[in-house]
C-alpha cells in the first residue's frame, strides 16, 4: 500500500471529543442567538431628521428641490462641484456630479425620521397627539403611493421620567394610526429610542413593543427600534460596564441600529460649544465603543450629526460643504455607514462623499474580489475569506445608494448582484 493510501489515523479518544461537544452546545446556541451576523438588507446612508411641526406630504421632494438650488446657486457644474468641495476636476468628479444630481432628483432622502423630541419641544398634549397621528398618516400615504423614502419613521420622546407618558403615548397614537391606515405597518418602520442611559430602558421599550404587537395581532418581534446613544452611562456605566453591549442584550433581538449623538454626549463630557464635532476624540472614543459592542449582533451603527449649516454666502456655503464633506468621508474610513444630516443643503456632500468612496474603491475592489474567487493572491494582497465578504458588502453598498451600475461592478469583479448576496452572505449560496 503507498504511504498516501495509509488510513489516517487519531489519538484523541470518541468520547472525548463527543464531551467537548456537549459541553460548548450552551455556547454554540450563545452565540448564535447574540451573533446572528448582518441582517443583509440594505442600510441607508443617512438618516434625515424633521420636526413633526413641519413635517407635510411634500418634505421629501422639497428637501431634493432645495439641494438641487443650492448647486445651482453655489457649484453651477462638475467643475465648481469639485472645487467647492477642494476635489480635482475631471472624467471622476463629473461622474459623481452627475449622479450625485441624479441622486436628488429620484430619491433624495434614504431614511426620514419625523422628530418629537430636541426638534419638537414640549407641546401641549392635544397638539402632539394631533401631530403623532399626522405623521402616521403622511407616512402610510407615501408608503401606498411609492413615494416615500427606502426608510421612515419617528424618534420619541425619551423613557426617562419627566417624558415618559409623553414618549409612550406619542409611539401609541402614531402605530395606532399606521394601522389605522391599513395595510399594517410599512416595511421600512423605524422608531428610535432616545437619551437611553440604562438597560432597563430599554427592557421596558422591549414590553412596550411586545404589548402593543399582542393587542394589535401583530407577529411577534414586527417592531423594532434604534438606541439613541447620547448620554455617558450609555458608554460606560457606574459598575465599569460597556452599558451599549448590556442595552443590545437587553433588546431581545428588537434592536437595530445605535445612532450616535453628537451635541449631547459631547455637552455630557464637558466638550465645549466650538468643539463639538464627529471627529471629537470623545466621539471617536464613543462610536469605538459602539462599534465594538455591536459587530456580528446585526446592530448597525449611524454616526452623528453636524450643526454648521450651508447657508449665507457661496464663500460661507462652500466651507460648510467642506467640512460636511471631509466629515463623512472620516466616518466611512471608520466604517460608520450611515449619519444624520440636519438641513437639505448637506445632501449634495453626503452624495458626494458616498459616491467619491465607493466609486475610487470599485476597479481595486473589484480586481481583489475576482482573484480571490480565481485563488490567486491578487496582486500585493492574499486577503481572507472574512475580507472577501466584506469586499462584496462594500460593493453592495454602492449598487444599494447608486454610487455604482450592476454592469460596472459586474466588469469589475466578474459577478453579477446575485453572486455577490450570495458570497457577502446576504443571499442563499449558490
Amino acid at each position: 500500500m503507498a504511504q498516501h493510501d495509509t488510513p489516517a489515523r487519531t489519538t484523541l479518544p470518541a468520547a472525548l471529543r463527543a464531551d467537548v461537544d456537549a459541553s460548548l452546545a450552551a455556547v454554540d446556541a450563545d452565540l448564535a442567538r447574540r451573533y446572528p451576523g448582518d441582517p443583509g438588507t440594505r442600510q441607508p446612508v443617512h438618516t434625515v431628521y424633521v420636526p413633526a411641526d413641519v413635517l407635510d406630504a411634500g418634505t421629501v421632494r422639497s428637501w431634493g428641490d432645495r439641494a438641487l438650488a443650492a448647486m445651482d446657486a453655489h457649484a453651477p457644474g462638475p467643475a465648481a462641484f469639485a472645487a467647492a468641495l477642494g476635489l480635482p476636476a475631471g472624467p471622476s468628479a463629473e461622474e459623481v456630479h452627475g449622479r450625485v444630481r441624479a441622486k436628488l432628483a429620484r430619491e433624495p432622502v434614504e431614511d426620514l425620521r419625523v422628530d418629537f423630541e430636541d426638534g419638537y419641544g414640549v407641546r401641549p398634549d392635544a397638539e402632539e397627539d394631533a401631530a403623532a397621528v399626522r405623521a402616521a398618516r403622511l407616512l402610510a400615504e407615501a408608503a401606498a403611493e411609492g413615494s416615500g423614502p427606502f426608510c421612515a419613521g419617528i424618534r420619541i420622546k425619551c423613557l426617562e421620567a419627566a417624558s415618559r407618558s409623553r414618549g409612550v403615548r406619542t409611539l401609541d397614537l402614531f402605530l395606532t394610526a399606521l394601522l389605522d391606515a391599513g395595510g399594517g405597518l410599512p416595511e421600512g418602520l423605524r422608531v428610535t429610542l432616545p437619551k437611553v442611559a440604562y438597560p432597563e430602558q430599554v427592557a421596558a421599550m422591549v414590553r412596550l413593543c411586545a404589548g402593543f404587537e399582542e393587542a394589535a395581532g401583530l407577529p411577534a418581534g414586527r417592531i423594532g427600534f434604534e438606541i439613541q446613544v447620547e448620554t455617558t452611562q450609555a458608554v460606560l456605566g457606574a459598575d465599569g460596564r460597556a452599558t451599549v453591549a448590556r442595552m443590545i442584550d437587553a433588546a431581545r433581538g428588537r434592536c437595530t441600529g445605535l445612532h450616535y449623538g453628537t451635541f449631547d454626549y459631547s455637552a455630557a463630557c464637558g466638550v465645549g460649544p466650538a468643539q463639538q464635532s464627529p471627529d471629537h476624540p470623545a466621539a471617536d472614543h464613543a462610536k469605538a465603543v459602539m462599534q465594538v459592542a455591536a459587530a456580528g449582533t446585526g446592530v448597525r451603527l449611524s454616526d452623528g450629526s453636524v450643526n454648521v449649516l450651508p447657508t449665507g454666502t457661496t464663500a460661507e456655503v462652500h466651507a460648510a460643504w467642506r467640512l460636511h464633506h471631509a466629515l463623512v468621508r472620516r466616518a466611512l474610513h471608520r466604517a460608520y455607514h450611515q449619519g444624520w444630516d440636519m438641513h437639505p443643503g448637506h445632501l449634495p456632500t453626503r452624495y458626494a462623499a458616498v459616491y467619491g468612496f465607493y466609486r475610487e474603491g470599485l476597479a481595486g475592489n473589484g480586481r481583489r474580489l475576482a482573484a480571490y474567487l480565481a485563488r490567486t493572491a491578487g496582486g500585493a494582497v492574499l486577503d481572507e475569506p472574512a475580507t472577501a465578504r466584506a469586499l462584496a458588502g462594500h460593493l453592495l453598498r454602492g449598487l444599494d445608494c447608486g454610487a455604482l451600475d450592476a454592469a460596472e461592478v459586474e466588469r469589475a469583479s466578474g459577478l453579477d448582484r446575485a453572486r455577490l448576496e450570495a458570497l457577502s452572505g446576504r443571499g442563499p449560496a449558490g
